[in-house]
């Protein structure tokens, strides 16, 4: 088997786990969002699928049912957008959610991995609530 249809058959997989049926367009969407390097909001997972037919509609309805199911998350970064990316550690029980960096110039949101709160901060974070995601807002390289 190639490599393109053992991650084909990966994809499929993931999609069935979470109980939903494995459409041409949530393949499509989970295998775009999984090579994409930072959320991508609604509008850019349509534009990027309509040359494979699937229309927005469809791109709406089938983000928000994969994050309901858990396969995605969504994320919105203080400027009223719903960006979707990949829940990539389903099945170590880790958290992988993790910080945003938004340039409050160009717009454009990275993903910070390796950037964890501290034992500490967890805390001192607990005693208020849970934190569910941060956000860092500043200038990237391109627009400083």
């Amino acid at each position: 088997m190639k490599d393109n249809d053992e991650s084909l058959e990966l994809v499929k997989d993931a999609i069935r786990e979470v109980g939903l049926r494995a459409t041409p367009a949530r393949i499509a969407i989970l295998q775009m969002l999984l090579n994409s390097n930072s959320p991508q909001p609604h509008s850019v997972v349509a534009e990027r699928l309509a040359p494979l037919g699937v229309d927005s509609a469809t791109v709406f309805r089938n983000l928000n049912s994969m994050t309901q199911v858990g396969l995605l998350r969504r994320a919105e970064l203080g400027d009223h957008v719903w960006r979707f990316e990949v829940v990539r550690d389903r099945h170590t029980g880790h958290d992988s959610a993790h910080p945003h960096f938004l340039c409050v110039d160009c717009g454009e949101v990275t993903c910070l991995d390796d950037v964890q709160l501290t034992a500490s901060s967890q805390r001192v974070t607990e005693r208020v609530g849970e934190v569910t995601e941060i956000l860092v807002r500043g200038h990237c390289n391109q627009c400083r």
